[in-house]
């Protein structure tokens, strides 16, 4: 008996392999959407409530820069997010090559107008705050222009995506596009110490001790928090959209669609 018993505990999957597969289920995924989506909204709102007070009024003006570098407040984390966001093009594109997940697609879909939208602000700030430094809106910066092909790479894998009309070969085509742009990644990262270029080099992600003052570091971080918060808010909201359209012949969505609206 107890060896059966033994038997049985083996073959029965983890708790952590159950929530997954019920987390990859298209229905399962919608219903937390839904909850989570408020949440996360209301967080970004404080969040970015609070880092603009801090960056914008506790901060003190830098002794080089003045008041000028308090632009970094949007685009330092617009950087950062131009970047996740590709890294979870490329992880997700991974999954529907390997796995065929349909969800993978579906938040692939949802997420490379944000990190283009991401990307775009990035660029922009990062004009604007050149003008003053550098005596010029834009130079072909190496960093620069490795930001400048990351937004290149998600407007194509958008513009594959809707040239494709069906979708499980948009998806595995845009998986594998996103899986190669992947290399940009390290380029733009360490691009200000492989060769010699106008940007600023590393302040915050320095190991050892960041190169930047606690009073506009914490601000700094806070703003992070709320830009991530807003990508996954808005990603949720977008991907749902994705799921509707993916799944609209499902008994699923044709019972949500029925429901009377809250």
């Amino acid at each position: 008996m107890s060896t059966q018993a033994e038997s049985t505990s083996r073959n029965r999957p983890s708790r952590f392999k159950v929530a997954f597969h019920s987390l990859g289920s298209p229905q399962a995924f919608y219903r937390l959407s839904r909850i989570l989506t408020p949440w996360l909204g209301w967080l970004s709102v404080i969040l970015f409530a609070a880092g603009l007070y801090g960056g914008l009024v506790l901060a003190p003006p830098d002794y080089q820069q003045g008041d000028s570098y308090r632009i970094i407040f949007i685009h330092v984390p617009a950087a950062w997010m131009s970047m996740f966001c590709y890294v979870v093009l490329a992880f997700t594109g991974a999954i529907t090559l390997i796995w065929r997940m349909k969800l993978a697609d579906v938040v692939a879909r949802a997420t490379a107008p944000l990190g283009a939208s991401f990307t775009l602000i990035a660029l922009f700030t990062g004009s604007i705050w050149g003008k003053p430094m550098w005596g010029t809106w834009w130079v072909w910066d190496a960093r620069l222009t490795s930001e400048l092909i990351l937004l290149f790479l998600y407007l194509g894998f958008m513009a594959l995506q809707a040239a494709i009309e069906d979708r499980r070969n948009a998806a595995r085509a845009g998986a594998v596009l996103a899986l190669v742009g992947v290399v940009n990644l390290p380029i733009i990262h360490y691009s200000v110490e492989w060769w010699n270029t106008l940007h600023q080099g590393a302040t915050i992600t320095k190991f050892d001790k960041p190169s930047i003052a606690m009073s506009m570091l914490i601000p700094l971080l806070i703003m992070f928090g709320s830009f991530k918060s807003y990508y996954f808010a808005a990603m949720l909201v977008r991907a749902r959209g994705e799921l509707i359209i993916a799944e609209h012949k499902s008994n699923w969505v044709t019972q949500l669609l029925e429901e009377p609206h809250k």
